[in-house]
């Protein structure tokens, strides 16, 4: 027997004048012979952390158990999705809910810290000048399966983060801490995401000579393209083409974008490459996270799909209405029903970034069988800007690592969230026993 399989290094590349693209996995980066366990290829975990604010409607508003619109029930065959979670239909079998979580340190917190909390279960010090509070769960991730990565995480919004209604206070509306004392910012620049994610230089010279050369990183690198190309297989060749079709029309939309000019309109200027059609730049965002991990360049991420606090309105599923004034509902059905639609738009994006993760070979699965995402919110009923139960899921395979089959885990009452992150930190191979105010770990997942 021939085995005539050409060997390519995982962290292989396509470079070219400063500008560096990793790579999506290929069958051609597992030696001929080799157990995929058994090689450096075997697939890596992915963490994402997706926040939605104000909540979500569940069944503590005046109306009780029948104006809830959240909470799934059953499990295995018999778990039935709700009206806001129904998009994620296709991915049923991944999708874990959860019934009673809490998080007591952001209780009271109205906007001002609430999605800092979300993922550090630490009350802040808000009496200091300066931000002090805890490292949160991405970041702990990130420093377990993301080290060997180009970024080891990722932090994104779809809007900017400093809301007037969220106390105007950007140090505790980020959902990461790098350290007791380190907010991290959330990117919301598409275009700037980009060049974090691909590069065109190491400094702003570099950058500035490229762009005189091309405007496309894909132009640049054709040459080293066109000889990988010829190494690889049929099946290989289609996976390298699909993703290089990806980049470029994510590039094609960046620079769409930063070629905006609005200086005639007379007001101030747009930060370029940010989306004015936000249900545009909410998937723009999704579709880079989906980039970067198939491309393996980063392991974490944390995407806050709406500020807290966001005055944004929600014209293009016919709600003129901002979110954050309508999120004070006072129990009025008629707002009740905009908040739910609302909150269903936005697990119908993660829906739809789900699918991409889905149907993207890694190894032998997909990037959604290798992954553990949350997605939730740290506010329960946003009229009382209540902290419990709070609405959160995971969606994923985990490596092998997850239950599967779908259901929804009615816990103990309060059962403090970061029971949920403990859970997940013993999942990634971490020894810990404790997480911010934890009191055990989920069996069920």
């Amino acid at each position: 027997m021939f085995i005539t399989k050409k060997h390519i290094n995982r962290r292989a590349v396509l470079k070219a004048a400063g500008v560096t693209l990793g790579l999506p996995f290929l069958d051609a980066m597992v030696p001929a012979g080799t157990a995929l366990a058994q090689t450096a290829a075997v697939p890596k975990m992915r963490m994402g952390f997706f926040y939605m604010p104000h909540g979500a409607i569940m069944y503590n508003t005046s109306h009780g158990p029948a104006m809830d619109k959240w909470t799934p029930s059953g499990s295995g065959a018999d778990f039935k999705l709700s009206p806001i979670l129904s998009s994620l239909e296709p991915h049923k079998k991944y999708v874990s809910s959860f019934g009673n979580l809490e998080n007591a340190a952001t209780a009271g917190s109205v906007h001002s810290f609430t999605p800092s909390t979300w993922l550090s279960c630490t009350r802040p010090d808000t009496g200091r000048a300066k931000a002090h509070m805890a490292v949160t769960l991405d970041q702990v991730m990130a420093k377990i399966i993301s080290q060997d990565t180009p970024l080891p995480s990722l932090e994104v919004s779809s809007e900017t983060i400093v809301q007037t209604s969220a106390g105007n206070n950007s140090i505790y509306t980020t959902l990461s801490f790098r350290d007791a004392d380190s907010p991290l910012p959330m990117e919301t620049n598409p275009r700037k995401v980009f060049l974090q994610l691909f590069g065109e230089g190491d400094t702003p010279q570099e950058r500035a000579a490229i762009a005189e050369q091309t405007d496309s990183i894909l132009d640049l690198i054709l040459e080293d393209t066109k000889k990988l190309q010829g190494r690889l297989g049929s099946g290989d060749r289609a996976v390298l083409d699909g993703y290089l079709d990806s980049v470029r029309e994510i590039e094609r939309r960046a620079q769409m974008a930063g070629a905006k000019d609005l200086s005639a309109f007379g007001i101030p200027e747009a930060p370029v490459g940010e989306q004015e059609d936000f249900a545009e730049q909410v998937k723009l965002m999704f579709d880079l996270i989906a980039l970067a991990y198939q491309a393996d360049l980063t392991r974490v991420v944390a995407y806050v799909t709406a500020a807290e606090g966001t005055n944004r309105t929600y014209n293009h599923i016919g709600i003129p209405d901002a979110f954050h004034p309508m999120s004070h509902h006072a129990n009025d059905l008629e707002r009740l029903n905009k908040l739910a639609k609302i909150q269903a738009w936005h697990v119908e994006k993660f829906a739809e970034f789900l699918a991409k993760m889905a149907a993207t070979p890694d190894g032998q699965g997909t990037l959604l069988d290798h992954s553990i995402f949350i997605f939730g919110s740290n506010m329960s009923n946003s009229d009382k800007h209540d902290n419990y139960p709070e609405p959160n899921i995971l969606v994923g395979g985990g490596n092998g690592k997850m239950k599967l089959g779908g259901q929804h885990v009615a816990l103990p009452e309060r059962t403090p969230i970061a029971n949920l992150h403990l859970t997940l930190l013993q999942k990634v191979g971490m020894e810990r026993d404790h997480f911010g105010d934890s009191t055990g770990t989920i069996s069920e997942i």
